[in-house]
């Protein structure tokens, strides 16, 4: 039996970026829910919702405090209840993001740990170590945050007595739990349920390659320079037990019926992320190799063969993206200006051609390019802690032409004005809004529609089909060819001429192809004939 996931197209929400219903400047849930019906309109199964439970908001809620509540700053439970019943009128999925890695400083048990003495059961839930040094006043080991900085921040600096360290490979403010310990498993059994009782249909796990640590926690053998998630350190992920925990929650996750699904955030190369989509562990990764690319067709094939290689050895289809929060957005990231445009179009006509699932991004449907958040009012912790900003991929989605409401995003009324969206939009932000391409017939938006109701055709008569391979290859003029084992080809002009395409029916294009000519800076799906 074919499960939905196999070939759904996931939408990823950023609520603080999405829609902000009460006036406040941040997204929220009832943003999301009054606009249920243009998330419906787009063609996708799903809904990914990135973190919304209790946080500081040090780094926009990946510091979970309470991982089974809704933080007030986008709602309530009630108001998740009624999304979720809204999404689920309308025939969508919905994914919740958790948090397994680390925690919030704010989160009562790390809390009580910090209270706890040395040695305590309160402190064996994290990784607390005596500091080195004759006073203690240096770090357990050389090991360096994902923001930048050490990985290690003094439980208590001003005690003599006192000298224990806390693990955190992000910021200070989210120590790492540790997964060594069984009643860690157990809290996460809980929180899983938490939300699979409420009627989720699935989790994204938030680093998912993380959880344990390298027995011992020894020092690493050299020390990163270059800030790129946890690869930096092979010590700090990756670790053999990690992947009993997603037999346990796989087992979890199918008790339920029907069973819910399992997305991980494995940033590590092909061959090693498949191993997480073994047949009893996570059914789906992200494709992170994919997800990186440039404009360039040897990159592509690259990492399109490696991807198929890693199914085809260990099983698990690839789940494709090309943006997402942490991302730079591809049209700033194909080369920017009206190439970078038009080549972003051809990646999410390519992407939506590929076999398997897909994930797409907030404003990907528009095209937006990343923006360059003004230095003073950027709030990603990794620009301040590590000088590399993400802020430019979360700027709140234009809704309207107009600026009201930082064009649409917050309600506008003629007796009260709403608050400052929390990133600024630039100034030619609404050329770009939904509105505007909902009345352009040549617009991004409109493309995507097309798009998508396309794949659900194909997909329904079964031209698309369900578990395929895919062979890469690079032809002449920089064209790159992916041939899917069902016999449909996604092909992607990367060069500067227009390129021939394979002889057949064009099933779906994102520029015109004329006399099988495809375009510099567009794809096509093709069926051989």
């Amino acid at each position: 039996m074919t499960d939905w996931w196999q070939t759904a197209l996931i939408y990823e929400v950023y609520p603080r970026s999405f829609g902000d219903a009460d006036g406040d400047g941040v997204g929220d849930l009832r943003g999301i829910i009054e606009r249920m019906p243009y998330l419906a309109s787009l063609g996708v199964q799903g809904l990914w919702l990135t973190p919304f439970q209790r946080s500081p908001q040090v780094d926009q809620g990946y510091d979970i405090s309470d991982y089974c509540d809704v933080d007030p700053l986008f709602g309530t439970l009630d108001d998740l209840d009624e999304l979720l019943e809204a999404a689920h009128g309308h025939g969508l999925r919905v994914l919740v993001d958790i948090v397994p890695n680390h925690t919030s400083v704010a989160n009562p048990l790390f809390q009580d740990a910090l209270a706890a003495d040395p040695g305590s059961p309160e402190r064996a839930l994290f990784h607390f170590r005596p500091g080195g040094g004759a006073r203690g006043d240096e770090a357990p080991n050389n090991w360096v945050s994902v923001f930048g900085g050490p990985a290690w921040h003094r439980a208590h600096p001003e005690s003599d007595t006192d000298t224990e360290w806390y693990l955190h490979l992000f910021s200070p403010a989210q120590p790492d739990w540790n997964w060594q310990n069984p009643a860690v498993a157990e809290y996460f059994d809980g929180v899983l349920r938490f939300w699979f009782d409420r009627g989720v249909d699935g989790i994204r796990i938030d680093v998912a390659h993380g959880l344990f640590k390298a027995e011992g926690l020894p020092d690493s053998a050299t020390v990163p320079t270059v800030i790129d998630g946890l690869r930096s350190n092979p010590l700090a992920m990756d670790q053999e037990p990690v992947h009993e925990v997603y037999r346990r929650w796989r087992r979890l996750a199918e008790s339920y019926s029907p069973a819910r699904l399992l997305v991980g955030e494995v940033n590590l190369e092909p061959d090693r992320a498949a191993r997480y989509t073994r047949s009893d562990e996570l059914h789906q990764t992200f494709a992170f190799a994919f997800a990186r690319l440039g404009w360039n067709a040897g990159d592509w094939v690259a990492a399109g063969t490696a991807l198929d290689e890693a199914r085809a050895t260990i099983g698990g289809d690839p789940s494709w993206a090309l943006e997402n929060h942490d991302l730079v957005r591809a049209a700033t990231r194909f080369g920017g200006g009206e190439r970078g445009a038009a080549r972003a179009r051809a990646a999410l006509v390519a992407l939506l051609g590929l076999p398997g699932s897909a994930y797409v991004y907030q404003g990907q449907e528009l095209g937006l390019p990343e923006v360059d958040v003004p230095l003073a009012e950027r709030a990603d912790p990794m620009w301040h802690h590590g000088g590399v900003s993400r802020d430019g991929a979360r700027v709140p989605l234009p809704w309207t032409r107009s600026p009201g409401g930082a064009h649409g995003f917050s309600p506008v009324s003629p007796i009260s004005s709403s608050a400052a969206p929390w990133l600024p939009a630039p100034a030619a932000w609404g050329d770009l809004a939904v509105e505007v391409q909902e009345a352009d017939p040549g617009s991004v938006l409109q493309l995507f529609r097309a798009a998508t109701e396309r794949r659900n055709a194909l997909l329904a008569s079964g031209v698309f089909g369900v578990g395929e391979g895919a062979r890469w290859s690079a032809g002449p003029g920089g064209l790159v060819l992916c041939r899917r084992s069902g016999g449909v080809v996604v092909a992607v002009a990367m060069g500067d001429e227009a390129v021939p395409l394979p002889a057949g029916e064009v099933l779906f294009a994102s520029g015109p192809v004329i006399d099988g000519m495809l375009p510099a800076d567009a794809a096509a799906w093709v069926l051989p004939g």
